[in-house]
């Protein structure tokens, strides 16, 4: 029997993980009261049981102290039943947003602000995500990349890594992204935007493309990108980062950047265990 356990930060996408499980045929249960815990697994786990799949979900509850749930996931492990642990993350930043704009109230502030309750629950679940298989930082994931994600450890049983890769190009007249981890200037190439025939088009189309990446630096420049990305990942990894951001900036972000952003994202997206995602931040901006 493969038996998952759901938690993470309120407004994480705990709720999503758990409806995407049961399309992936697991057999989904949300907040059980934490003495009813060991008594439901043991009878999922009985030797004439029908169920495979088990997704049980938990988080913070004002009602119940975490720490009890654990203590009771310390005690099936002692009792010789095997679990993975799946946490769903976001940012502080996004979770308040989230919350205000749903009009939910916190479980750990109903009196207070919104931001109190996210760093309490923070502190309270820091030790069970030191424990999790699977790290899923949601801030920046769409619906469909959460899936994708899901159906990679779920459904393809890949070895995972929790590192989420963007790869973002933009413009530096607008300025460089903020949550950028690492950033490139690839205004050395020759500017697409001076040649008539390209100056409308982006770095998402074939002619500007094979001009930008006719010149020989590009693909030096490529190369050496690849090769430093590929000894920094998984000392990130190994330090539990969860989220990358690799910006790629040329002047006003759509062709130089666009087009190596591609090219960067195209060459990675296999090159390792962890997630992928391609952003242009600026590319329709003056287009």
């Amino acid at each position: 029997m493969r038996f998952v356990v759901v938690t993470g930060m309120s407004g994480g996408g705990k709720s999503t993980a758990l409806k995407m499980l049961e399309d992936l045929g697991f057999y989904c249960v949300d907040n059980l009261p934490v003495p009813l815990i060991e008594k439901f697994v043991e009878l999922i786990a009985t030797p004439d049981s029908e169920i495979t799949k088990v997704a049980l979900g938990l988080d913070v509850r004002a009602d119940q102290p975490f720490g009890d749930v654990q203590k009771t996931l310390e005690k099936l492990q002692r009792d010789g039943y095997s679990f993975e642990i799946l946490f769903m993350n976001a940012s502080d930043a996004v979770l308040v947003k989230r919350y205000k704009e749903t009009r939910r109230i916190h479980p750990l502030s109903p009196d207070g602000r919104i931001e109190d309750g996210v760093k309490h629950e923070r502190k309270i679940l820091n030790d069970i995500q030191k424990k999790a298989d699977y790290v899923l930082d949601t801030s920046n994931l769409l619906t469909r990349e959460l899936k994708e994600e899901m159906d990679r450890i779920f459904i393809k049983n890949e070895e995972y890594n929790s590192l989420m890769v963007t790869i973002l190009s933009f413009g530096f007249k607008n300025g460089i992204p903020a949550d950028a981890d690492l950033v490139f200037d690839v205004r050395f190439l020759p500017n697409p935007f001076y040649i008539d025939e390209l100056k409308h088009k982006t770095g998402n189309d074939k002619e500007v493309q094979d001009y930008v990446m006719s010149f020989p630096e590009a693909g030096d420049f490529m190369d050496k990108l690849i090769d430093m990305l590929d000894f920094l990942i998984p000392n990130y990894v190994k330090e539990g980062k969860y989220q990358l951001v690799v910006g790629i900036g040329c002047t006003g972000g759509q062709h130089r950047s666009v087009t190596l952003a591609n090219e960067l994202y195209a060459c990675m997206k296999d090159h390792g265990n962890y997630g992928m995602k391609l952003y242009h931040r600026d590319v329709k901006k003056g287009v």
